[in-house]
């Protein structure tokens, strides 16, 4: 049976962390999220699943490509037992980065994550979808 293949959404506003930090630092904790539903979502990811980075606030944009290095563990920022992180690696840098408005205007990315729960920090994104992200940022 062949591996379920996993793609997510992670933001942080280039300002505190971007993806040029990342790419710098080739990997990171993603720690400090705080939110139940994210949360979730970090303790599903497993190694090697794919991550798009996304700049919120400022620029608005998937900018980046990464990947899952290490799965959740406890978060380090706090001593509360329910939240966790996970280690993400730089992959590369998108050659076009795809906007907000990008993702909103596309037929076939308006029922993603990204559009429909715009707060969340940590996302699940559709196969489908993470192909016409590649597609679109390679064009």
């Amino acid at each position: 049976m062949a591996k379920e293949k996993r793609m997510w959404l992670i933001k942080s506003e280039p300002n505190v962390y971007s993806f040029d930090n990342l790419i710098q630092d080739k990997h990171t904790s993603w720690t400090g999220v705080r939110n139940y539903g994210a949360r979730n979502n970090l303790r599903a990811m497993k190694i090697g699943d794919e991550v798009l980075y996304y700049h919120s606030n400022i620029g608005k944009a998937i900018v980046g490509l990464a990947k899952i290095v290490k799965e959740a563990y406890q978060d380090p920022t706090t001593e509360d037992k329910n939240w966790v992180c996970v280690d993400v690696a730089a992959v590369k840098k998108l050659k076009t980065a795809i906007t907000l408005e990008d993702v909103k205007s596309h037929p076939g990315l308006v029922a993603m994550d990204l559009v429909r729960l715009g707060r969340l920090s940590v996302q699940t994104v559709k196969e489908t979808e993470f192909d016409e992200i590649i597609k679109m940022s390679n064009e």
